[in-house]
């Protein structure tokens, strides 16, 4: 099988080849893994779905006479000012004056080349005599604006579910009462992590697609589990696997990058993620070759306003595609908060470049961990 570096010469050939994840698993379906190991260099797996976990890093530029930034706001969106003088964070589920608007719209009106109102007041000091600004911006005007995002493309997630007698808004959504309805919010077997359950084909330092343009995992993402139980076919029964990603926001698109909300619940970012599979070993290809009736995630109930809540037991990913699942003999329409389109148009964007020699492999400087346990916290009451 070919390394990383044969690969690329591939892609610098025009020779590679490339398949998405569900040409692979109907591949694999029809001749069998050994085979289509043979004839593949790369699977390209996406997703789209809301990723709250988000923000932004933005470099303002000095101004003159100069300003320490002490609070600052975009679009009327509170920013994190205590990293230097006009460095801020905005994180996408930031809310604005209210839950409709928030630092995800700000977000995707910079990528789509708004206009975004800056305000902002100084922290006064010699060096820094400026007690207040207020300005447009654009990307353009800025000097760096990357997204640096401590937690996306979860590896599975929960469905979420409601048995009480009112209306429940969540992160999922509306919760409607009586098991009303079931949401949930991952692809599936389309998701990246779901096609390399151990992580053995990516790590820190790997090349993806963030949002249309190029990114790279970072680091483990914030309340990454890789312990969480699995399944024989090593997929996990719940939220697991996360990935911290970085990438720079001037080179991505409206297209992939959206800003959202959850009604009574606050704003989110909807970003499309992209990650390409390395086929260095005929195993890249049966995990790759997981389907939706091999994957399942629990049916959480909501209603319970505990952080350990419920479950009404495991369902397949296929059944939740199908529309409704079934709960104590009851029969529930279900919804995905992923597009499973965009989700599939993200995997043959990427495989798009790879074809064009637009965007080569990297090999991982280190490894994600799989060892790593999930802590909670309670509270401690000092005497």
């Amino acid at each position: 099988m070919p390394s990383i570096a044969e690969i690329n010469d591939r892609i610098r050939k025009g020779t590679v080849r490339v398949m998405t994840t569900c040409e692979l698993k109907q591949a694999v379906a029809e001749r069998g893994v050994e085979r289509v190991a043979e004839h593949v260099d790369v699977i390209t797996t996406g997703t789209f779905e809301p990723m709250e976990s988000s923000g932004i890093v933005l470099n303002l530029g000095h101004t003159d006479p100069p300003i320490r930034l002490h609070k600052a706001t975009l679009n009327g969106v509170d920013a994190y000012c205590g990293i230097g003088a006009v460095d801020l964070y905005l994180g996408a589920a930031q809310a604005g004056e209210d839950l409709n608007y928030g630092g995800g719209h700000v977000i995707a009106a910079l990528v789509a080349g708004k206009s975004v109102q800056f305000r902002a007041t100084g922290m006064v000091s010699d060096c820094f005599p400026r007690r207040s600004f207020d300005t447009q911006i654009t990307l353009n005007s800025v000097n760096q604006c990357y997204l640096f995002n401590p937690r996306n493309a979860y590896q599975n997630f929960i469905v979420g579910v409601n048995g009480g007698d009112r209306p429940l808004y969540t992160y999922l959504g509306t919760l409607q009462a009586r098991l009303g309805n079931a949401i949930y919010a991952s692809p599936g077997a389309l998701s990246p992590l779901i096609n390399d359950p151990q992580l053995k084909s990516i790590g820190i330092g790997t090349r993806i697609f963030l949002g249309g343009g190029v990114g790279y995992i970072a680091w483990e993402g914030t309340q990454h589990f890789p312990l969480q139980k699995r399944m024989p076919n090593e997929t996990p029964i719940g939220p697991a696997a996360t990935l911290a990603l970085i990438g720079d926001l001037k080179q991505m698109a409206p297209r992939w990058v959206r800003g959202c909300r959850f009604h009574n619940y606050g704003p989110s970012l909807m970003l499309g993620v992209g990650i390409p599979l390395p086929v260095t070993d005929p195993s890249v290809v049966f995990a790759a070759s997981v389907l939706d009736r091999d994957v399942v995630a629990p049916v959480i109930d909501f209603a319970i306003p505990r952080r350990v809540r419920p479950s009404f037991g495991l369902v397949t990913y296929e059944q939740l595609k199908s529309g409704h699942i079934t709960i104590e003999g009851q029969r529930i329409r279900t919804a995905p908060l992923a597009s499973i389109a965009f989700s599939m148009q993200v995997a043959q964007e990427l495989q798009n470049w790879i074809r064009s020699g637009r965007f080569e492999l990297t090999e991982p400087v280190a490894p994600l961990p799989l060892e790593r346990n999930f802590l909670a916290q309670d509270q401690t009451i000092l005497r």
